[in-house]
C-alpha cells in the first residue's frame, strides 16, 4: 500500500496501544514505524532493476525482520519514555504495527515476501488495490478525532478503534466482493476453447466495485472487465498472445526466471531491435487509442548484452479515472 496509508494504519495501531500511556506521542511512533519496512527503498540507487523486484517487499517484509525489530524497537520505545510504558507492552505494539504493515501489503497485485529469505515466496491476495482511499479514509477520519478529542476521553480511545474497525470492515467486503467477481469471471471462462489454465482477478485503481480478471490459455493472456453495479453485462476479454520468443532468452536465463518469478508466470515475451520486450500482464494495459496493441503498465527491456531497463508507461490519471467510470456503470 501506498506510504499514508501505512503511516496512518501505524499510528492508529499505536495508539490504540499505547495512546494511554504516551498520548499523542503513540501515534507518531506508530507512523514512522508504519513506514519503517518500505525504507528498503533507499538502497535502490545501488541496485539493477532485477534486483530492486527482489528487494523491496523482501526481507525487510518478512516475519523474521517483524520478530527481531519489535523488542528492539519496543525497548527503544520504552527507554526513551522511562516509567511511561513497559518493555513488553512497546515490543507488542511495535509488532502490531509491523505486522499490519506486511498484511495490508500482501492484500494487493504486487506481492510481499513474507518468509523471506527462507523462502521467495511472495503472498498476493489481490483483494485491495495499491491505493484505496475509502480503505485509507477510515482510518485516518478515527485517528483524527481521536488526536483532537482532549487527553483521556473516552471519544481518543473509541473513535480510534471505530476508523481501525471500520477499515477491517472494508477489507472483509473486497474479500466478499472479489468472490463475487471470481464466480462470474469462471464463469465467462468455462466454456472458452482453448481452456483457461488459470485466472486471478484484482480491483481496479481506486475501487472495490470494477475489478479486472487475468487469465491464460496455452496460447494466449485474457484480459476482461466486471463491474459489481452491472451485474448482468457479459464480460468481454481481449487477447493478447503469448510469443515464442522466451526461448530465445537462453543467454540470459537467470534473468528470465527473475521476471517469471516476479509476474508470477503471467510474462509475454517478444523480440525488439536489440533485444527483447518482457510485459508483466498483472497490474494493468494501456491502450492509447480503440484497436490499438496494449502495452503493459510493467515492462522492461532487455539488450542483447543482457541489460534490463525498466519501461515507465505513461498513465493519464483523469484518463483511467474516467475508463474506470464508464466500465463500473
Amino acid at each position: 500500500m501506498d506510504s499514508i496509508t501505512h503511516a496512518a494504519l501505524g499510528a492508529a495501531v499505536s495508539q490504540a496501544m499505547l495512546g494511554r500511556q504516551l498520548g499523542r506521542r503513540a501515534a507518531i511512533w506508530g507512523a514512522a514505524i508504519g513506514i519503517l519496512p518500505d525504507l528498503d527503498m533507499i538502497a535502490f540507487p545501488w541496485m539493477d532493476a532485477l534486483t530492486r523486484l527482489e528487494w523491496h517487499r523482501g526481507l525487510s517484509h518478512s516475519l523474521l525482520f517483524i520478530l527481531a525489530a519489535s523488542p528492539l524497537l519496543g525497548w527503544l520505545i520504552s527507554s526513551i519514555h522511562s516509567g511511561k510504558t513497559k518493555i513488553i507492552r512497546a515490543s507488542i505494539a511495535v509488532f502490531l504495527v509491523l505486522a499490519t504493515h506486511v498484511l495490508i501489503d500482501a492484500f494487493n497485485v504486487y506481492g510481499t515476501s513474507v518468509f523471506a529469505p527462507l523462502s521467495k515466496f511472495r503472498a498476493g491476495l489481490n483483494n485491495l488495490f495499491i491505493i484505496d482511499p475509502l480503505f485509507t479514509a477510515c482510518i485516518l477520519a478515527g485517528l483524527a478525532v481521536s488526536l483532537i478529542a482532549k487527553s483521556g476521553a473516552r471519544l481518543r480511545r473509541y473513535a480510534n478503534l471505530a476508523g481501525l474497525a471500520l477499515a477491517v470492515l472494508y477489507a472483509t467486503w473486497s474479500f466478499v466482493a472479489k468472490s463475487a467477481v471470481d464466480s462470474v469471471f469462471e464463469k465467462s471462462l468455462g466454456a472458452r476453447t482453448p481452456p483457461v489454465i488459470r485466472f486471478m482477478s484484482s480491483p481496479t485503481p481506486f475501487n472495490t466495485l470494477l475489478w479486472r480478471c487475468l487469465a491464460e490459455t496455452p496460447d494466449s493472456f485474457l484480459i476482461g472487465y466486471h463491474s459489481l453495479l452491472a451485474p448482468k453485462r457479459p464480460v468481454d476479454f481481449l487477447v493478447i498472445p503469448k510469443n515464442s520468443d522466451a526461448a530465445r532468452l537462453l543467454p540470459h536465463r537467470r534473468t528470465l526466471e527473475r521476471l517469471l518469478w516476479f509476474s508470477n508466470g503471467y510474462l509475454t515475451i517478444e523480440h525488439i531491435n536489440g533485444g527483447f520486450l518482457a510485459s508483466d500482464w498483472r497490474f494493468a494495459e494501456l491502450q492509447t487509442s480503440a484497436g490499438s496493441k496494449p502495452t503493459a503498465l510493467f515492462a522492461w527491456r532487455i539488450d542483447d548484452d543482457g541489460t534490463v531497463t525498466p519501461l515507465s508507461a505513461k498513465l493519464d490519471i483523469l484518463a483511467r479515472l474516467r475508463d474506470i467510470m464508464g466500465a463500473m456503470l
